[in-house]
């Protein structure tokens, strides 16, 4: 049968490359066309990856989402400002104090409402609780996606120490339902900043475990080293943030640039690398629970030295005023923005989200191109991606 070459417009095989098509003097080189996902395992959820192969080389990546898609934001608008925080933690689920302080703190803004300085101090000890969680679930989880087993048994043994007085806290251990409007849920328990900064000592007494064990592998090395590489200027035009941007050299930090609660007051210190590859994003996720284990420290010292109340007395029903405003925190994952507007009701007329793993997946499209289909993975698990945190 002959076929004009004008009406084939997309040929999706599974024939390998260098398939020829057509007859006569139409000989037709093609591509395959691959997906991975929506549901292969070896995806960070639920992400569908549309590659076009030559060989084994990647010639172009297609990132689809939408498959998790919950309408988190359509539901903001049908709740009051109480109810939308047991949604908003559960976009990222490793980050999920970080998700409700980021609400709150725009409520409050839109508010002009001032919080006590122990819940100030307390949300900044328990932010960066959740963030040496949230990187410790990916530094044990990256590894074993590309071999390395032994790894996630150190990380969840220095996890569930941490979690432990997170779900004294809050009693919660994923969805911690702690922060509200005004302040926190309620006071800590007796003895508590005690018992985490025993945790504290103890989790980076033993943290070296992890890091001798994976750092230097010469076959972690191997697979890591030079793979992916994200340019400086790449990760500043998909609007990458974090761990993924700060290993490209993007020295950005809200917490010192832009300082939110009263991170003013702390010398935060901001890990970078230049080298962009798989890595380098490894390191400074590494080297970050170093840096916030040592922040929570010194929140907890600042709490014990404080009285006084831990929340704000609110109103039974609780309206922001009319109007708009923009809160941004330094989460886990990377830059996550809360675009708030009010028309003077109980439910938020529109409350936008700019999550860090919409913009960070972002990239794939740039980096998957040329590296072969074993460095897939490697490439994919080193963006540090939450699904849910894409699709909301």
């Amino acid at each position: 049968m002959t076929t004009d070459a004008g009406d084939l417009r997309e040929l999706t095989v599974g024939t390998g490359a260098g398939l020829v098509a057509g007859t006569g003097d139409q000989q037709l080189g093609t591509d395959m066309v691959l997906n991975i996902g929506p549901q292969h395992p070896s995806t960070h959820g639920v992400l569908r990856l549309k590659l076009v192969l030559d060989g084994e080389r990647v010639v172009a990546c297609e990132p689809i989402i939408g498959y998790m898609h919950r309408g988190a934001e359509k539901l903001f608008e049908v709740r009051d400002y109480r109810q939308i925080i047991v949604l908003a933690n559960r976009h990222d689920w490793l980050s999920a104090f970080s998700n409700e302080l980021g609400v709150v703190l725009a409520v409050e803004r839109l508010m002009g409402m001032e919080v006590p300085e122990r819940a100030t101090w307390l949300r900044m000890a328990l932010a960066e609780l959740n963030r040496v969680l949230n990187h410790l679930m990916f530094l044990g989880s990256y590894p074993l996606e590309i071999g390395a087993i032994t790894p996630i048994f150190y990380a969840f043994r220095e996890r569930e120490t941490i979690q432990a007085v997170m779900e004294e806290v809050s009693g919660g251990r994923i969805h911690y339902m702690f922060n509200r409007v005004g302040g926190l849920k309620e006071e800590v328990p007796y003895g508590w900043t005690g018992r985490a900064r025993a945790a504290i000592g103890e989790v980076r007494r033993r943290l070296p475990d992890l890091d001798h064990l994976i750092r230097r592998n010469e076959i972690f090395l191997a697979r890591t080293v030079g793979v992916g590489v994200l340019s400086a200027a790449d990760a500043a035009a998909f609007g990458a943030s974090g761990p993924v941007a700060r290993a490209s050299g993007l020295d950005l930090d809200l917490r010192r640039d832009d300082p939110y609660l009263a991170y003013n007051e702390l010398d935060v210190p901001v890990v970078t690398r230049t080298a962009g590859d798989c890595h380098a994003r490894f390191e400074v996720l590494l080297d970050q629970v170093y840096a916030s284990l040592d922040l929570a420290e010194q929140c907890l010292d600042r709490v014990d030295q404080l009285t006084g109340p831990i929340n704000t007395r609110l109103p039974k029903v609780l309206k922001a005023p009319e109007g708009h405003t923009y809160a941004w925190t330094e989460n886990p994952l990377g830059i996550n923005g809360y675009y708030l507007v009010s028309r003077g009701e109980k439910t938020p007329w529109r409350l936008k989200l700019r999550t860090a793993s919409y913009a960070n997946v972002q990239a794939l499209a740039t980096l998957l191109p040329g590296c072969l289909v074993p460095d897939l993975i490697a490439i994919l698990g080193s963006m540090f991606f939450v699904v849910g945190d894409i699709d909301k």
